[in-house]
Formats: C-alpha cells, sequence, structure tokens
C-alpha cells in the first residue's frame, strides 16, 4: 500500500488527512503548527519535521497551504520536498495556487523523478470532513492513476482536467462560480429583508426553481442561526480570486462581475472579517444598504 505525507493541516488539510487515515493509507504528516499534528497522530498518523523529511518517507507527498508562495517554498525552498525527493515520488498539491506556478514546481521536480499533479479541492469544510470534495487534476495521467485510490479517499468527484496547471485552471473557474453565488446570496437577502418579506420564505421560495443551487442549499440556515464562522475563510476567497484576475490579465481576458466580487470580499477584510465565512460577505452588502440580515 502507497504510503502519503501530507503537510498543511487546516481546516480542510486536517479532515483530508483524517479521511486519508481512515482509508487504511499509512500517514506521514507536518505542519507548522504542532496541534494538529498531535491530533493526527493519536489517530495514528507518524510525524515528521520538515517537508524533506516527509519526502524522504513516502511515496505519496500532498501539499495543502494558503498561497503560491507557500507551496512554492515547500516543494522547492530549504529543507523542501525537492531536498527530500526520491525518484517514483508523486506531489499532489491541494491548494488552490496560480496555475503558472503550478507549472513551475512540476518543471522543477521533474528534474528529481518525481511527478506532479495539481489537485485543487472544492466542498469547503464540510466535504472536507465528509470525504465529499471535488478535486480537479492537472498533470500526467499515469500518475493520476496510481494516485487514485488515495483521492477517493478524500472526494466524491475526481476530474482529470489536463497537463500540468490544468487542475488550478478549473479551480480558479470554480472560485468564479463560488464567489458570484455568496454575493448573489446576500444580496437577495438583504433585497427580501429591505423590501419586507421574510428572507427564509423567499428562500424556500426560490430553492427549487432555477436560483437552485449549493450556496442557496447550506449557506442560508447558518446565516438565519446568525453563524458566520469559516467554512471556507473570505480571506481565502479575496486571495482566489486574486488569482482569477492575475491569470485572466495573463491571457487578457475582461472579467467584469469577477473584479467587483473580488472588491467586495477585498472591503470585507478592510472591515476586518477576513476570518469570516466567505458567506458572511453579505455584512459588506448589510453596510452598504444599511439593513441588517438579523
Amino acid at each position: 500500500m502507497l504510503k502519503i505525507g501530507y503537510i498543511g493541516l487546516g481546516i480542510m488539510g486536517k479532515s483530508i488527512a483524517a479521511n486519508i487515515l481512515k482509508g487504511g493509507f499509512p500517514l506521514v504528516v507536518h505542519n507548522r503548527s504542532r496541534a494538529s499534528v498531535a491530533e493526527l497522530v493519536a489517530q495514528g498518523a507518524e510525524e515528521a519535521f520538515s517537508p524533506a523529511e516527509v519526502a524522504q518517507r513516502v511515496d505519496v507527498i500532498f501539499t495543502n497551504l494558503p498561497d503560491s508562495g507557500d507551496v512554492e517554498k515547500v516543494a522547492l525552498g530549504d529543507d523542501g520536498i525537492f531536498q527530500g525527493a526520491h525518484h517514483g515520488l508523486i506531489f499532489v498539491d491541494n491548494s488552490t495556487i496560480k496555475p503558472a506556478v503550478a507549472r513551475k514546481i512540476a518543471e522543477v521536480l521533474d528534474k528529481a523523478g518525481v511527478e506532479s499533479l495539481d489537485a485543487p479541492v472544492s466542498g469547503g469544510d464540510i466535504g472536507a470532513r465528509d470525504g465529499t470534495l471535488a478535486i480537479m487534476v492537472g498533470g500526467p495521467e499515469n500518475a493520476l492513476n496510481k494516485v487514485m485510490p488515495v483521492l477517493m479517499a478524500m472526494g466524491k468527484t475526481i476530474t482529470h482536467v489536463g497537463s500540468s496547471g490544468a487542475g488550478q485552471i478549473a479551480k480558479a473557474a470554480n472560485q468564479i462560480m463560488v464567489a458570484a453565488q455568496m454575493v448573489a446570496l446576500g444580496e437577495l437577502l438583504i433585497l427580501a429583508r429591505k423590501s419586507g418579506a421574510d428572507p427564509a420564505k423567499v428562500v424556500d421560495a426560490i430553492r427549487g426553481g432555477a436560483a437552485q443551487c449549493w450556496t442557496l442549499d447550506n449557506k442560508p440556515p447558518r446565516l438565519f442561526a446568525g453563524q458566520r464562522e469559516p467554512g471556507f475563510k473570505a480571506s481565502m476567497q479575496a486571495k482566489d480570486l486574486n488569482i482569477v484576475l492575475d491569470t485572466a490579465r495573463e491571457y487578457g481576458i475582461p472579467l467584469a462581475m469577477t473584479a467587483v466580487n473580488a472588491q467586495l470580499f477585498s472591503a470585507m477584510q478592510e472591515m476586518g472579517l477576513g476570518a469570516l465565512d466567505n458567506s458572511a460577505v453579505i455584512a459588506v452588502i448589510e453596510k452598504l444598504a444599511g439593513c441588517d440580515l438579523l
């Protein structure tokens, strides 16, 4: 059986790693914060103290980190994966990063005999816990076939999009839609509240029609209960939208509505709310409308 390494044990990464363990795979973990490591060691994982050490000890090494620079540092920096790499190692990145950076990392690791897959995920904290993530993969198909049993322990839908970077392009497209849905949800709820209709009943009325989507099915109950904790942090949504816009500029693509949504999430961070769930972008709309949901 493949021995797996996992680096980056945040809200998503810790749950994904736990599901890999539940799938029966021996697991080596590393994280800057030791508390998450201790939790997984208690469940049967082994601890490592650097990315290079993880790479030396495993067949497949995963990362799940905040941004492009973090992944590049862990993969290629001092005491990083490259320094511990061995021929036949497979690198799988569950982070959301720039497609160009994913391609650069794949090119460099290839020199050490390492195959790379960019495999960002979608489904939030719920999908990570339940093992129902959507996983979009870029990179060589033979490497994907080798790690498919591990991915199936993490997610429900695994799609090979294309060559290196294609998984990150798919995730960028995903984040365009996610941001649009979160902003639209906030707007429709405040429209209902300020116009004199019950927002909960409005949601019930429209979710069975063309407006039905994952966001409308999952987010309103939490907002109606006053729960705005993540989930998926708004600061990460803002970061992902910057990746989308940087990629769009690289290829000369106008993304007018995504640019507006990026401004709303940027405003949310300026309000000090970046640690809240991405659905809490409703707070920006509440401020602009002078009307609170609750």
